[in-house]
């Protein structure tokens, strides 16, 4: 049933402070704030988020039965003057270690759920017995809803939680230590009412037990609002539900990424020119795919760790065009608000103290700005990009390959083998990497890089298509361009025979040339090949690839071996005993001197200017049109790295590519490179995803990491 706004207005008395917990691109449990310039006016967050006290006053006496509203915002920035002092809260003990003694693991049991985040309990100094817990930073934010506010100092993180906000001298102690960035929480779980004690490898956490006393619902100008009473703060999180429901309409399209074959496909490796000019994920044939029917919407359940009464959950919840569903179900010692929204749309969610409050948004603009200095050299932003009258939430680090103990490298999924893929949550905790994001193409059947990967000048996976490529050594410095690499083997008679790709899995006529940076065997990866097998500069052996993966031939450690493909075979040239030269370019040539390269495509912008050329690179014009989620590498004017991931627009689509690339240039990008995009775009940093839930990532196969030493 919809509710008359002003129906709501005698009782819209008391103003609020969004504090985002989700952004578009899915920072859930981030509290956030609603946008500048909107009905009634907001707080700015320079001011709001500078001190959050107990919201005293009038808003302390806030009737159970009243809802918050964004046209009262401004009356209570005068309340918001300091903070509650670490003396006004009862401590409670935390137990701690013997002094000799540093504890550490990689699990958390928050009121019994057992949550992947990294924590160590240590002394305050060499000679203390007063021992300290640190807690990832990033997952601290994700598990309880513990609001990052920003910060230029890596060493301080302010914070917020429902009434307990710590800012300006009274900040939480941070350090960057290798791949995570910890908080000192020690005083804030005891202003929190937490209780923790360090068994084995875990980390317990207690909360007091708490109530939902209350659930309401009302219309604000930007969507939908419930504002969920309990009776003491308590840790909450936000959560995608992977179970969307299929709309009667039926779409050619998959909703995420339609660069990529939803379902795998058994024949496609079968045929000898498997990868389209275009684009090569998509595959060459007409597929007999059923469509995949659109979502209409996709359910999120905020889970607070609170009990409810039958009496509440029983209560009818009214629904709106962009509030499909609620629902509100006990799980044990919590309670789950459950609502389904449309596509692209996100819960903002945020707690307010005194009284204590979850206050859930449903609104098509949830991203909280950002700029966090995150660990020296390492910068966490996020904020809305303005192209005309679209808004695109953008989360992105900026990173100085200057600073000392800086290091950025390709990194794999799998290692040390140039095949598979995986979440990329995984692979950059296990390559060890602090931040971290999704690189090339791949092929999604045989999982395999369709792109350059050059790594400590190891050409791992060769450049396609002339498409572009990030080049990069140690000491800062960056290539941005369409890359090809030229190579050609000569037969003592002055034949030049031109290879076509090195070490790839992308397949066309021609010679491909695999050495032992692809790995000590060849499987043929299309019918009909001929293996030429040649050591110490010698064709020692030429045999017949037979079916697509089922001979394996050796790759000489000191040679190579040349694969003829689609009936090109210069067997007279290249018979048992020739001797053979091999001269290999790079285009441009400077590229031959970096270390480090990463393919993409198609560039986005060179010399601060919009460069797309979408058939340069071998994309289609339907394909560079396409919207969907990006993921984006540039470099700005001071020589600093950008690694980006734009996700929908406000109530909308993603980017196409002329979109990103202008988006890029106004982040004063000097030259910038599209990556792999679509359900690939994945931002980590310290142990998490900063830009979406794990469950909404695809598996990637190559990743570019950002590594922090000593």
């Amino acid at each position: 049933m919809k509710r008359n706004f002003f129906y709501w207005r005698p009782i819209l008395s008391v103003s609020i402070l969004p504090v985002l917990a989700i952004a578009p691109s899915l920072l859930w449990n981030q509290p956030g704030r609603t946008q500048e310039g909107e009905r009634g006016g907001l707080i700015h967050a320079s001011r709001t988020r500078q001190g959050m006290n107990s919201l005293a006053d009038s808003e302390s006496r806030l009737k159970p039965t009243e809802i918050l509203s964004d046209s009262s915002l401004e009356r209570t920035s005068a309340m918001r003057q300091g903070i509650h002092s670490l003396s006004e809260y009862r401590f409670l003990a935390q137990s701690l270690p013997p002094s000799s003694i540093i504890r550490q693991g990689r699990q958390v049991s928050l009121n019994g759920r057992i949550l992947p985040l990294s924590w160590t309990q240590q002394p305050a100094n060499s000679t203390s017995a007063d021992f300290r817990t640190w807690i990832a930073d990033v997952g601290l934010m994700q598990s309880a809803g513990v609001d990052l506010l920003s910060s230029a100092d890596s060493a301080k993180q302010p914070v917020q939680w429902f009434s307990v906000s710590l800012t300006g001298a009274q900040s939480l102690a941070a350090r960057a230590t290798g791949p995570y960035r910890y908080l000192d929480v020690t005083d804030f779980a005891r202003l929190a009412g937490w209780e923790i004690s360090a068994d084995g490898n875990i980390l317990k956490i207690t909360s007091q037990t708490a109530s939902v006393t209350g659930i309401r619902q009302a219309e604000i100008e930007s969507g939908d609002r419930i504002v969920v009473d309990i009776d003491r703060p308590a840790p909450w999180q936000v959560n995608f539900v992977n179970k969307p429901i299929p709309s009667p309409t039926p779409t050619p399209n998959p909703p995420d990424d339609p660069t990529k074959p939803a379902i795998p496909l058994p024949n496609l490796r079968t045929a000898p020119n498997l990868e389209t000019p275009d684009d090569p994920t998509k595959p060459a044939l007409p597929l007999p795919i059923t469509p995949a029917a659109p979502i209409a919407g996709q359910e999120w359940s905020i889970a607070i760790d609170a009990k409810i009464a039958p009496a509440i959950i029983q209560q009818t919840f009214s629904t709106s065009k962009q509030l499909l569903s609620v629902k509100v179900e006990p799980d044990g010692a919590q309670t789950k608000v459950k609502v389904k929204i449309p596509l692209g749309w996100r819960p903002q969610v945020f707690s307010l103290g005194n009284p204590n409050r979850l206050v859930i948004d449903i609104r098509p603009d949830s991203l909280v700005e950002k700029n966090i200095v995150w660990a020296p050299g390492v910068q966490w932003r996020q904020q809305y990009q303005n192209l005309g009258s679209d808004r695109f939430p953008v989360v992105w680090l900026e990173v100085n390959p200057r600073q000392s103990g800086v290091k950025i490298r390709p990194i794999l999924s799998n290692p040390p083998t140039d095949q598979g893929t995986a979440p990329l949550l995984q692979t950059a905790e296990v390559s060890g990497a602090a931040a971290a994001i999704n690189a090339g193409f791949f092929n999604r059947i045989n999982r395999l890089a369709l792109g350059a990967i050059r790594r400590d000048n190891k050409w791992l996976s060769g450049p396609i298509l002339n498409r572009g490529a990030i080049a990069w050594n140690d000491r800062g410095e960056f290539a941005i361009d369409r890359l090809t690499l030229q190579e050609t083997v000569i037969s003592p008679a002055n034949q030049f025979l031109p290879v076509s790709h090195l070490n790839s899995a992308y397949v066309q006529p021609g010679i491909g040339r695999y050495n032992s940076d692809w790995g000590t065997t060849y499987t043929p990866l299309s019918g009909n090949e001929i293996v030429v097998t040649v050591a110490g500069e010698r064709v020692v052996s030429q045999s017949p690839g037979g079916a697509v993966g089922t001979t394996t031939f050796p790759i000489p450690a000191n040679g190579y071996i040349l694969v003829l493909r689609s009936g090109f075979f210069p067997a007279s040239e290249l018979s048992i005993g020739t001797l053979l030269r091999l001269e290999t370019n790079t285009f441009p040539a400077d590229f031959n001197r970096f270390p480090y390269i990463l393919g993409g495509g198609p560039v986005l912008v060179q010399n601060s200017q919009v460069v797309l050329d979408a058939k340069a690179e071998g994309f289609s014009d339907a394909y560079v049109r396409q919207t969907a989620i990006r993921s984006a590498i540039g470099r700005n004017a001071a020589g600093n790295l950008l690694i980006v991931a734009v996700h929908n627009r406000a109530g909308g689509a993603g980017p196409n590519f002329a979109e990103l690339a202008q988006i890029l240039q106004q982040m004063g990008a000097v030259e910038a490179l599209n990556l792999d995009g679509g359900s690939s775009t994945s931002l980590y940093l310290g142990g998490s995803l900063l830009d979406r839930p794990p469950a909404t990532a695809a598996r990637v196969h190559n990743a570019i990491g950002i590594f922090i030493q000593p």
